[in-house]
C-alpha cells in the first residue's frame, strides 16, 4: 500500500479514493475504519475494504484522524469596507481555507449601495466567487434596511436562492434600530431563516470614540477602549430579548469575545430560547496586550481583543457546550499598506485580520491535543453544528454513506510553528505568528478531490460550487 503523493492530487478528482486504517471521527464517535469515495461521495465505510477489485487511489491514514472537512461559517472575502478592500478574494481565501482543513465556507456579504434590495449583493457575490472558489461556498444574506419590499423578498431568498441565514448589524453604517430588528426577526422566523447578528452598542461606541480622539488618544490600544465588552454584552442581551418578543425567533450571535455576553446566552438557553453562539480563535488565543505591541494595528478588529481573563471564560464555554461553533471572521488587510491607514488614528484602520487557514490547527492543538476537548467536540464545533444550523447537514458535516466526500486527515504527531510565509492567503502577516501547534492537516478532500496535501494547495480555482442551503431547522 503506497501513500498517495502530491502529483496524484488532480487524479484524485476523477478516480475513486480508498482511505485505509484511519481513526474516523464525527460528532458522536471515533473508530478505526476504511472509507471508499466514489464520484465525490462517501460510498462505503467499513472496518476493512479490500482494494483488489477497485480502480482507486489508496491513502494510508494509519494513526491519523479522518474527520469531516471544516465548515467556516464566517468569512469576509473580497469585501469593500469603504476605506479599502480586503486583500483576500474568493480564490486566495478558499485556497488558504483548503490548506487549513476547511472544505466549505459561508461568507458574510458586504454592504451594497444605499437602498439596494436583498438580491443585489447576492448577485455581486456570486460573480465574485464564480470561477474563483476552490471549495464549496454559500453566503449569508445582508440586511441594510427594513421596509415592506425587503420583508417580502426574504421568502424568495430562502426558497428560491437557498439563502437561509441573514446578518444584521447593530453598529456600522447600516445599523438597524430596534423596531427594524424586531420586524426582521419576526419575518425571518416565518420564512425559515436564521438571524445572525453583529452585536455592539453603536451609540456608546460612537461617543467613546469621539472622546478618545478629541483627547488625542489615537493609538491602537484605544480601539479596544472605545469598544468595551459591556457594549457587546448589552447588545447581545437586547437581541435576545427582541428575539424572544418576536415569537422566539432563532438567533445566532457571531464572533463572541467575552464572558458576560456568554452568560446572557446561557441564561436564555436555560429558559429554552433558541440562541446559538459563535466564537473565533483570536478570542481564545489572543488578548488586549497585543495592542501595546509596535505592530498593534495588526490586531484591530471588532469586537476587539479582550482582557486575558475573558479568554479563559470562552474556553469554559467551548468545554461546557455553551459555545456552539468556532469560525474565523477572516477579513484580511495587509499590515504593510492597508492597516497603515490607521497609523495616526485607530478609527481609520480597517477592521479585521486573517485566520481561515489556522482555525482548524489551532483548535485541534489547543483543544484536542491539550485535553480540553475530545475529537467529537472538535468536529461538533468546526463542522457538524455549522452544517446543522446553516442548512447543509447531512451532505456536509458528516461521515455517512451518501454524504459529500469532504474530509480532512489530521496528523496528531506533526508539530508545526505557525509562520506566515508557510500560509496561503494574500495577507502579509498572521496574528498567530510563532504559536506552536501539535497536529496539522495532512490532506484535505473536497467532494472527492484532494485540494491540499502536506501544506501544498493541489486544487484549482472554480472547483467550488455554490451551496443552496435548506431552510433553518433546529
Amino acid at each position: 500500500m503506497n501513500q498517495l503523493n502530491t502529483s496524484a492530487g488532480q487524479e484524485g478528482s476523477t478516480k475513486s479514493l480508498l482511505i485505509k486504517n484511519g481513526l474516523v471521527g464525527d460528532h458522536k464517535s471515533l473508530h478505526k475504519s476504511d472509507i471508499l469515495i466514489k464520484d465525490g461521495k462517501i460510498a462505503q465505510i467499513s472496518t476493512h475494504i479490500s482494494s483488489e477489485q477497485l480502480d482507486c487511489v489508496i491513502i494510508d491514514a494509519t494513526d491519523k484522524y479522518v474527520l469531516p472537512g471544516g465548515i467556516d461559517v464566517h468569512t469576509h472575502f473580497n469585501i469593500d469596507v469603504g476605506l479599502t478592500r480586503s486583500c483576500d478574494d474568493f480564490y486566495s481565501g478558499t485556497q488558504a481555507a483548503a490548506c487549513g482543513g476547511t472544505t466549505s465556507i459561508i461568507d458574510h456579504m458586504g454592504f451594497g449601495p444605499k437602498g439596494c434590495d436583498l438580491f443585489h449583493q447576492l448577485g455581486v457575490y456570486k460573480d465574485y466567487a464564480k470561477d474563483q472558489a476552490a471549495i464549496d461556498y454559500s453566503f449569508h444574506g445582508v440586511i441594510q434596511h427594513i421596509d415592506s419590499s425587503i420583508l417580502e423578498q426574504m421568502k424568495s431568498m430562502v426558497e428560491d436562492e437557498g439563502i437561509s441565514s441573514f446578518k444584521l448589524y447593530l453598529t456600522y453604517l447600516y445599523k438597524l434600530e430596534d423596531d427594524a430588528v424586531f420586524k426582521a426577526l419576526s419575518q425571518l422566523k416565518k420564512v425559515g431563516a436564521l438571524t445572525t447578528v453583529h452585536p455592539e452598542n453603536d451609540a456608546t461606541i460612537a461617543l467613546k470614540r469621539e472622546q478618545l480622539l478629541n483627547a488625542g488618544k489615537t493609538a491602537p490600544k484605544y480601539h479596544a477602549v472605545s469598544r468595551p465588552l459591556e457594549c457587546e454584552a448589552e447588545a447581545i442581551s437586547r437581541m435576545i430579548n427582541l428575539a424572544k418578543l418576536a415569537d422566539d425567533a432563532p438567533l445566532y450571535i457571531v464572533h463572541l469575545s467575552n464572558g458576560l455576553g456568554l452568560d446572557y446566552a446561557r441564561m436564555a438557553r436555560a429558559n429554552n430560547q433558541a440562541v446559538w453562539v459563535e466564537t473565533c480563535p483570536q478570542y481564545l488565543m489572543l488578548d488586549e496586550r497585543s495592542y501595546d505591541r509596535s505592530d498593534g494595528l495588526k490586531f484591530i478588529l471588532s469586537p476587539p481583543l479582550r482582557p486575558k481573563p475573558e479568554t479563559t471564560k470562552l474556553w469554559v464555554g467551548i468545554i461546557d457546550g455553551s459555545i456552539d461553533t468556532v469560525a474565523t471572521d477572516h477579513c484580511a488587510f495587509t499590515f504593510g499598506e492597508q492597516k497603515q491607514l490607521g497609523v495616526d488614528d485607530f478609527s481609520q484602520c480597517p477592521n479585521g485580520m486573517p485566520g481561515v487557514e489556522t482555525r482548524m490547527p489551532l483548535l485541534f492543538s489547543e483543544g484536542v491535543m491539550k485535553g480540553r476537548i475530545d475529537i467529537q467536540r472538535f468536529v461538533y464545533l468546526t463542522s457538524y453544528k455549522p452544517a446543522k444550523l446553516f442548512g447543509l447537514y447531512p451532505q456536509k458535516g458528516s461521515i455517512e454513506v451518501g454524504a459529500d466526500a469532504d474530509l480532512v486527515i489530521f496528523d496528531p504527531h506533526v508539530q508545526r510553528v505557525i509562520r506566515h510565509d508557510k500560509l496561503h492567503d494574500h495577507c502579509d502577516y498572521t496574528p498567530f505568528e510563532g504559536i506552536s501547534c501539535q497536529g496539522w492537516p495532512e490532506m484535505t478532500i473536497s467532494r472527492g478531490a484532494i485540494v491540499a496535501q502536506q501544506g501544498k494547495f493541489t486544487g484549482k480555482a472554480g472547483y467550488g460550487r455554490f451551496m443552496r442551503r435548506k431552510p433553518f431547522s433546529a
